[in-house]
């Protein structure tokens, strides 16, 4: 559920830019050494050669995936990836698996009576972060 939850929108879109240290050919395309690179993260997230409808959320996409949260799978890379990724990805894991566990211990989750799932706006605002309108 937790990796499911990552492939959300990012709360910034791109991660921070790098600097190509060396020429490079990467998947057509050639990279000058010394080229800032910017990696845009919710695309990264959206892109359906990766990914099986990927603007789905299916709490059973990651059941028996191989994918690794913490920069080795480029699939999805919510924190970054090599030696520049964040530094607290493994305190953010752990934190994120115990929020949830107490939310799950102590909440019973339902819609307001009344309300149905599509009736909810999940328009986004306009921003230098993503954030519902």
């Amino acid at each position: 559920m937790i990796k499911e939850t990552l492939m959300l929108p990012p709360p910034i879109p791109q991660i921070v830019p790098r600097e190509s240290v060396k020429d490079v050919n990467l998947l057509g395309y050639h990279i000058a050494a010394e080229t800032q690179v910017i990696i845009n993260s919710w695309t990264n997230r959206r892109d359906p050669l990766s990914w099986e409808n990927p603007k789905e959320h299916r709490s059973e996409r990651f059941l028996n995936s191989t994918i690794d949260v913490t920069g080795l799978s480029f699939e999805l890379i919510p924190f970054g990836a090599g030696r520049r990724g964040c530094s607290g990805t493994s305190f953010a894991i752990v934190i994120n698996e115990l929020a949830l566990a107490r939310l799950v211990h102590k909440f019973n989750f339902a819609l307001q009576e009344g309300l149905k799932l599509e009736d909810l706006d999940m328009t986004k605002g306009i921003g230098i972060t993503i954030h519902r309108k």
